[in-house]
């Protein structure tokens, strides 16, 4: 990962508009005056790794609650997906997805015996495979997708 993450055009628009939302509605100092650092850096059109973490939850929130397709539209949406993939968070849930799928593979041309998704929690859930005696355990939730057990 870079150290700093350069924006251009669409997605620093809506990093700087979403950025700006969030800091309005912002009432502890410390909180505020990092997302006004992070908008100066944004302004400049690169975020320095000390603030990417802070960016990351912003897209986070306003991607997850349909802010950013709301007001900026299926296009808006897709470049601040692209950023979001590019800053830690992002990263670390597209390493998390890309683990579940490497083990899911060791299922690939068995038989499947058996499969089940419970819920775990609120927005939590875990999903079980069986296939050729081998056992995956998937846990689903807001962290992403992660493996919760592998017995081969």
């Amino acid at each position: 990962m870079a150290s700093s993450v350069a924006l251009k055009d669409d997605a620093r628009e809506i990093a700087l508009g979403e950025v700006r939302a969030v800091r309005e509605h912002v009432s502890d100092p410390e909180y505020a005056g990092q997302l006004t650092h992070l908008i100066g850096a944004i302004e400049q059109g690169e975020v320095p790794e000390s603030a990417t973490d802070a960016l990351g939850r912003v897209l986070e929130l306003a991607l997850q609650a349909g802010r950013i397709r709301a007001v900026y539209g299926p296009g808006g949406e897709q470049a601040a997906l692209r950023l979001y993939r590019r800053l830690p968070a992002g990263a670390a849930v597209a390493a998390s997805a890309d683990e579940v799928s490497r083990a899911l593979g060791a299922l690939a041309g068995k038989e499947l015996e058996s499969v089940s998704l419970r819920a775990v929690g609120p927005g939590s859930y875990a999903l079980s495979l069986t296939a050729g005696g081998a056992e995956l355990s998937v846990r689903l939730d807001r962290q992403g997708a992660r493996l919760a057990s592998v017995v081969l």
